[in-house]
C-alpha cells in the first residue's frame, strides 16, 4: 500500500500537487478560520485526489467541525475520523483532532486528565495513529525551543504497537524520525508564515 501524508494546509491545498496512491492522510488544519466555505472547498479538492482511500482529521483551526459539524456534508469517498477509527485493507487506523489547550482554539483540552480521556480511547491494535498535535519531545519544538507536544499522548503511544504516527500542528518541526520502532511524521505543509514550503511525505509502506 502506497501512503501519502500531509497536514496543515490552511486553505492552500490547491498549491499542492499530489501523486496518485492507495491512501492519502491529512492530519488536520485544513482551514485557517474554520468556516464552512473553507471546509467545503477543501472537501471538494480532497475528494478529487487520485487515491483509493482518503482520510482526514480536524485541527485546532477547524472550528466548524467542533461547532457546526451537523452542517457539513462529507463526500462518501472520504473518511473523517474524530476520536474514531477505521480498518482499511487490514490496517487499523485511529484519528483524533485533540491538542493541548492553546489560545482557546478548536478541539483544545487541558493537559492531564481531560486530554487523557481522549487518548485512552485509542485501541491497542492501532497500526497508524493520526493526531493533529505531536507527542512530547518528538518533532514538537517551536521556534522558541518550547516543546509543545503532549506528554499524555506519548505515554499512551508507549503502550501501543504502532508502526506510524502522523501529525502536524508545529509547522517549524516538519520532518520524520524513527524511535522505538515507530516512525513519527510531522507532515505540516506550511511554514511559520503559512506559506506552502514542505513536500508531502510520499509513498511510505507499512508491513503488518
Amino acid at each position: 500500500m502506497k501512503i501519502t501524508a500531509i497536514s496543515d494546509t490552511h486553505g492552500k491545498h490547491k498549491q499542492l500537487k499530489l501523486n496518485s496512491g492507495d491512501l492519502l492522510i491529512h492530519a488536520g488544519d485544513i482551514s485557517s478560520f474554520g468556516n464552512k466555505e473553507e471546509v467545503n472547498c477543501f472537501l471538494v479538492w480532497f475528494s478529487n485526489q487520485n487515491f483509493k482511500h482518503k482520510i482526514f482529521i480536524s485541527g485546532n483551526h477547524d472550528f466548524c467541525f467542533e461547532n457546526q459539524f451537523q452542517d457539513i456534508i462529507i463526500p462518501d469517498s472520504i473518511t473523517y475520523l474524530n476520536d474514531s477509527g477505521v480498518e482499511i485493507e487490514g490496517l487499523h487506523i485511529w484519528g483524533s483532532p485533540i491538542t493541548p489547550t492553546f489560545c482557546n482554539l478548536a478541539f483544545n483540552r487541558s493537559r492531564g486528565e481531560e486530554i487523557d480521556f481522549h487518548w485512552n480511547k485509542i485501541p491497542i491494535n492501532t497500526n497508524i495513529l493520526i493526531t493533529h498535535g505531536p507527542p512530547f519531545g518528538i518533532l514538537d519544538e517551536t521556534e522558541t525551543y518550547f516543546k509543545a507536544g503532549c506528554k499524555n499522548l506519548l505515554e499512551k503511544i508507549n503502550q501501543l504497537n504502532l508502526k506510524y504516527h502522523i501529525f502536524g500542528h508545529i509547522h517549524e518541526a516538519f520532518g520524520v524520525v524513527k524511535k522505538d520502532n515507530v516512525t513519527y511524521i510531522n507532515a505540516s505543509s506550511v511554514d511559520l508564515k503559512y506559506k506552502i514550503r514542505n513536500l508531502p511525505y510520499y509513498d511510505f509502506e507499512i508491513n503488518l
